[in-house]
């Protein structure tokens, strides 16, 4: 009210705890959110190496694996590695769990990044947005704004709705329009999807053996399309971790040491594009900006260029794995993309190789 205003204008009421100014908040401060710890998760080295290229460039990734692999897991300990948002970040995400009726004014902006994990059974207008009338809320596309937006049995999801999510993850806004009303809401988020490779989920299991029919794995892993796929920058192939190093004592990287790497490679792309409005990292480069800073040497150039034709990459492939490829050398605080970089990037297209989508 306007007696509010008054009284804050005339320092006769605190509120130096919504304060909003340009200065970073320490990276130290304990997070609001409770995570599941990486040094908790035995083994799966190379998929914990892939989530940390994926939370230090944001960018969308799949885990395809049998059950009880470690999936779930893994995406939950997600969060505990990203670092928080900048002020303009936590003043965007605010405005839409504002919007929502989800936020209120005493909690101040939101500065840990949202992780939001619906069921798969979830509805059109639950991922996606919608209402009746005036009265048209954001959905959990719009709810994951700077954060992770993590979908379990992403296969077995209705392909309405998987397909759906082709316009958030390409143009980062979602439109929804009523007869009356037509609103648009942000969708800047990162996708985190887990998925069986067959109904069984024992396909490509060494412990296991696949008990599904012929032709049955690629009908069910064909429920996720080929453009959808496309949209996906990484795929990451999740193998049980065996006995022996289960009961392993072997000392695990935590979290927190992951988490400094991240925020260090955070650091470069925030100068990088501290000139680039709205641009926060790498996985939101346009393509002029791909040119710009996704500069290739020769012998790099040529690798891509043979996994391209080898493998039938799409151009839009190309353009996921030269943003992951800088993602990459950010990570070494290289200056400049190397051979060693793209070879780990095309690694990642895994479901392109083996042809597995529809």
């Amino acid at each position: 009210t306007i007696s509010d205003v008054l009284r804050i204008l005339e320092d006769k009421e605190d509120v130096s705890d919504l304060l909003v100014t340009g200065r970073n908040v320490p990276q130290t401060e304990k997070t609001l959110k409770d995570y599941m710890d990486f040094a908790d998760i035995v083994g799966q080295d190379g998929a914990k190496r892939g989530l940390e290229i994926a939370a230090a460039g944001g960018h969308n990734v799949i885990m395809v694996g049998s059950p009880g692999s470690g999936k779930t897991s893994l995406a939950k300990a997600m969060i505990g590695i990203m670092p928080r948002m900048q002020t303009a970040e936590a003043i965007e995400t605010s405005k839409i769990y504002s919007v929502a009726g989800l936020r209120t004014a005493t909690l101040g902006l939101m500065r840990e990044r949202p992780f939001r994990a619906p069921h798969y059974s979830a509805s059109m207008a639950a991922i996606i947005g919608g209402g009746n009338g005036e009265n048209i809320l954001p959905g959990e596309v719009s709810l994951a704004e700077n954060g992770v937006l993590f979908l379990d049995e992403f296969a077995q999801m209705p392909r309405n709705i998987t397909e759906a999510l082709r316009g958030p993850l390409e143009d980062r806004k979602v439109v929804i329009s009523r007869l009356r009303s037509k609103v648009e809401f942000p969708a800047s988020f990162m996708l985190v999807a887990a998925s069986n490779p067959c109904p069984c989920g024992y396909y490509n299991d060494p412990n296991h053996e696949c008990t599904c029919a012929p032709g049955v794995v690629q009908r069910y892993l064909s429920r996720i399309s080929g453009p959808l796929l496309d949209r996906i920058d990484m795929h990451i192939e999740i193998v049980p971790v065996p006995f022996e190093k289960l009961s392993d004592n072997a000392v695990v990287e935590s979290s927190a040491t992951i988490r400094q790497r991240v925020i260090a490679a955070r650091r470069i792309q925030s100068s990088r594009f501290k000139n680039e409005k709205g641009v926060y990292c790498n996985a939101q480069m346009s393509s002029k900006m791909i040119r710009k800073y996704c500069v290739l040497d020769s012998a790099s150039s040529q690798l891509l260029g043979k996994a391209m034709v080898k493998y039938n990459l799409s151009a839009r492939a190309y353009d996921r794995i030269l943003k992951l490829s800088r993602t990459i050398a950010d990570l070494e605080g290289a200056k400049d993309i190397a051979l060693s970089h793209v070879a780990e990037a095309i690694n990642y297209r895994n479901l392109d190789k083996e042809g597995w989508a529809g």
